[in-house]
């Protein structure tokens, strides 16, 4: 008995290391489609009520289901994608025009309610007199900031619109989700219940309405947002109203995003001499399109899951910095799952200590 010790040791350390060794491989052979997959996996998650009653009307045709449906899926990502993205390029160079032409007419004066402001309009105003005395300098420094922008910008999309390999790869990930999902759902609640027990059915509920809060939080909130920005563009008058909604919708994807987009342009009518116009767009933005950003989406994600609206803001703001655009519904995901496993730690105390109470 104790010689076959050591020798069952040495075969369980040997087991081990050549499952960690395994492991490692397959994640420096498939390191590069983990995002893809996952993109493939949210959005198989998100829209299986509609593969299933697809599925049902095809009379159960699995094969034909998943490739209708991801034909679908493409088209409604894709097509609205290309479409912005040329609108996106029309307004920039039309605002580079724009910004050009308001420097070569010579020194500008910032309206007098601006001015009057201590401190802020005299710096504002010296600043502008320095920018139209030498045009040349600011306007290479302009596409500097472009430049330093549309690569920001591009990183942030990167996952879903410049890559169209790892785009290509998510929808095809999407597929082969729909037609084989629950039978890999089903070997991996087996594989998961060996460690996990009777709390696993607890965490795949908090990763599963974590998703779904995330997803209609940031979401929704950010089409919400983009509609009612929309809305002040057109009534300011702005050339391109629905270029401009489109392109705030996809910066309120990131908390506290908008004000960056609604807060330039309100700006630009100002120093323009559109002065009712700014004021008007400074005013809806901060009121209407803001309150949207901070009362809806805290209650439908903190509501939903159960975790402080900090947390949310942290997961999405960390994820977003660890993992791109991913991120956004990885982070609060991750979050969720540790405070999952912490209450029920936290509930697994208290049971033991009522059962050991006299």
């Amino acid at each position: 008995m104790g010689a076959s010790y050591p020798g069952s040791l040495v075969k369980h350390v040997i087991v081990a290391v050549l499952l960690i060794g395994l492991v490692v491989l397959g994640y420096v052979v498939l390191h590069l489609f983990l995002v893809p997959v996952a993109w493939g996996a949210i959005l198989a998650y998100l829209t299986w009520p509609a593969y299933r009653r697809l599925r049902s009307l095809m009379r159960g045709r699995a094969s034909a289901s998943a490739l209708l449906l991801t034909v679908i899926v493409a088209a409604v990502l894709v097509l609205p994608l290309i479409s912005l993205t040329m609108l996106l390029r029309e307004e920039l160079v039309a605002a580079y025009q724009a910004v050009a032409g308001y420097l070569a007419n010579g020194p500008q004066k910032l309206p007098e309610f601006i001015t009057r402001i201590p401190w802020l309009g005299q710096l504002l105003q010296e600043r502008l007199d320095q920018i139209s005395a030498d045009p040349t300098v600011f306007r290479a420094q302009l596409a500097e900031w472009a430049r330093q922008w549309t690569g920001q910008a591009g990183q942030l999309l990167g996952s879903v619109g410049r890559n169209a390999t790892k785009l290509g790869f998510a929808l095809l990930t999407l597929f082969f989700m729909y037609r084989d999902g629950e039978n890999a759902l089903s070997q991996l609640r087996g594989l998961l219940r060996r460690f996990l027990g009777s709390r696993l059915d607890a965490y795949l509920a908090s990763i599963g309405s974590t998703i779904k809060a995330v997803v209609y939080g940031l979401v929704l909130t950010a089409l919400a947002q983009g509609t009612l920005a929309g809305l002040g563009y057109w009534v300011a008058g702005m050339r391109a109203p629905v270029a401009l909604a489109a392109f705030t919708a996809v910066i309120a994807l990131i908390p506290f995003g908008t004000p960056l987009v609604w807060g330039s342009i309100g700006i630009w009518l100002l120093v323009t001499g559109k002065t009712l116009a700014g004021i008007g767009l400074l005013l809806w933005g901060a009121l209407v399109v803001s309150s949207v950003d901070n009362l809806i989406r805290p209650l439908v994600i903190s509501s939903a899951t159960r975790i402080p609206f900090l947390l949310v803001v942290f997961g999405v703001l960390g994820g977003l910095a660890a993992f791109g655009l991913i991120g956004l519904f990885i982070g609060p995901v991750i979050l969720a799952v540790l405070i999952a496993v912490w209450r029920g730690w936290l509930d697994e105390q208290a049971t033991a200590n009522t059962g050991t109470q006299p």
